[in-house]
């Protein structure tokens, strides 16, 4: 097997930065392709908590004047990841939020921002540092949008570039007056280019240029490429449709993994699952909710938004507590969302706990003490907390669309006679259909013995990297035969 190089650019990366699941699949992907022959590097920006989470920084690169200031490339490592941190203290040593100001509005200069790092992974793959030169480039989401375009109109080679749509809801739409500040020549602007609406599509151009695009589920990808799912973009999405690709993202299983777990009171596998009880108890204290053993509790872990549907679960909430179950919601986001379930914590003590926020450890205890976890997303182009939540027994409730469809079999009757039912789909996505699965779900929970089943065949689930990381590999070695 040939072995390949390739350079990841991406906004966040776990451990270091991490505002979604952008960076756990950049976080996880890279020691995944070492099993295929890849090598891969991550290219980053220096925010402070990547420069104070690093390991032995050494400047491989220094630009003296780069997009308003003096910037450095420091090579360095984070645990088994190999890095390149773009150090441009004048662009990215900012406290909080990558992506947000205080005044929780976007940094004013994002657009240069990105650009910045979009143009360093394209010189990279372009021979920046003379002893690497990667194969492939890969590029996430709309932050980095700008690396096929940078290597089309450079006028010099480089290597192929692969581009992955995370959520097409989050486009980078800037105005034309950047074009020259960007370091885009004005024939970039175009249809077939970077322009997008008369601005500059910073999403648009990765979609238009790159060499593959793939997104991150097969269902994802067919949807976008229509009118409710495509977000303007869906005509240029069908026009590439011979060169998208949907690819299910994993979880790290060593990261969540029930059965070695430090985040969690008791650790279990398939054949200790009982010892879920312990876990279940400790978060119902942690929340404040009634300690029931045999109460349904269903586990939250989002960011609240119209998208994640959670307008709806506020909309059901009555019903299903009037039903008997308990919520642990654990998320922030829209304030109105935040408001709604502060007051419904306040309405219904004992029965609905809300921590307004995200806390890593948190989110694995809900995990392992949960009895089912709700993901009713109006669109999800993969979603990983139903991943981790198969992984750890806590049968997921999802919406049928996108990646939550592709990875979780409904418990209809014929799923459960054949053994292979892991959770509860509903369809279409509103408030109604989320109440009846909700219904459905209770139903299930009393039957124990089918239960059980539930839980084990979710855990017995293959969710991590191993056949996405296979997947990207043929793409790869696929792109540099061609």
């Amino acid at each position: 097997m040939t072995s390949l190089t390739a350079l990841s650019i991406a906004s966040e990366i776990f451990p270091l930065i991490k505002t979604g699941g952008l960076a756990d699949v950049t976080g996880a992907l890279p020691t995944a392709l070492k099993a295929h022959g890849i090598a891969m590097r991550s290219l980053v920006p220096g925010y402070p908590a990547v420069l104070g989470g690093i390991e032995d920084p050494q400047q491989v690169h220094s630009f003296a004047d780069f997009f308003g200031g003096s910037a450095r490339l420091l090579a360095a490592r984070c645990d088994e990841l190999d890095l390149l941190v773009l150090d441009a203290p004048h662009l990215y040593v900012r406290p909080g939020n990558p992506y947000v100001g205080p005044d929780a509005k976007d940094w004013p200069d994002n657009a240069l921002r990105f650009a910045a790092l979009a143009q360093a992974g394209a010189w990279i793959g372009q021979g920046l540092l003379p002893a690497y030169a990667p194969d492939i480039l890969h590029a996430h989401d709309w932050q980095t949008g700008l690396v096929p375009a940078y290597l089309r109109y450079s006028g010099r080679p480089g290597p192929k570039c692969v581009f992955t749509i995370h959520n097409l809801a989050y486009q980078g739409q800037f105005p034309y007056e950047l074009l020259e500040q960007i370091g885009l020549p004005k024939a970039a602007f175009s249809l077939d280019g970077v322009e997008y609406y008369g601005g500059i599509g910073y999403l648009k151009a990765g979609l238009q240029l790159a060499d593959r695009i793939t997104t991150v589920s097969p269902s994802y990808a067919l949807e976008i490429q229509g009118s409710e799912a495509g977000m303007g973009l869906e005509g240029l999405l069908r026009l590439r449709a011979g060169r998208l690709s949907g690819i299910l993202n994993g979880i790290d299983t060593k990261v969540w993994d029930p059965s070695a777990d430090e985040l969690i009171p008791a650790t279990y596998d398939v054949e200790t699952i009982g010892a879920r009880g312990r876990n279940k108890q400790a978060l119902q204290a942690r929340f404040g909710l009634r300690n029931e053993p045999n109460t349904l509790l269903y586990g939250v872990i989002s960011r609240l938004s119209w998208q994640k549907g959670l307008d709806m679960l506020l909309e059901v909430l009555p019903g299903m507590l009037a039903e008997g179950a308990q919520l642990a919601l654990l998320g922030s986001g829209d304030a109105p969302l935040e408001e709604g379930f502060r007051t419904a914590a306040l309405k219904y003590p004992g029965q609905i706990g809300t921590v307004i926020g995200y806390d890593e450890a948190l989110a694995h205890q809900i995990q392992a003490g949960a009895d089912a976890l709700l993901v009713p997303s109006r669109f999800e182009p993969c979603g990983l907390t139903q991943l981790c939540a198969l992984r750890y027994g806590a049968v997921p409730v999802v919406a049928r669309v996108g990646g939550l469809a592709d990875t979780v079999v409904d418990a209809n009757e014929m799923a459960i006679a054949t053994g292979v039912a892991t959770g509860v789909q509903f369809s279409p996505v509103t408030a109604e259909m989320l109440a009846k699965a909700l219904t459905k779900t209770r139903a299930l929970y009393a039957d124990q013995p089918t239960w059980r089943n539930l839980q084990i065949n979710g855990m017995t689930t293959d969710v991590s990297w191993k056949n996405p990381a296979q997947h990207y590999a043929k793409l790869y070695r696929e792109l540099v035969d061609a």
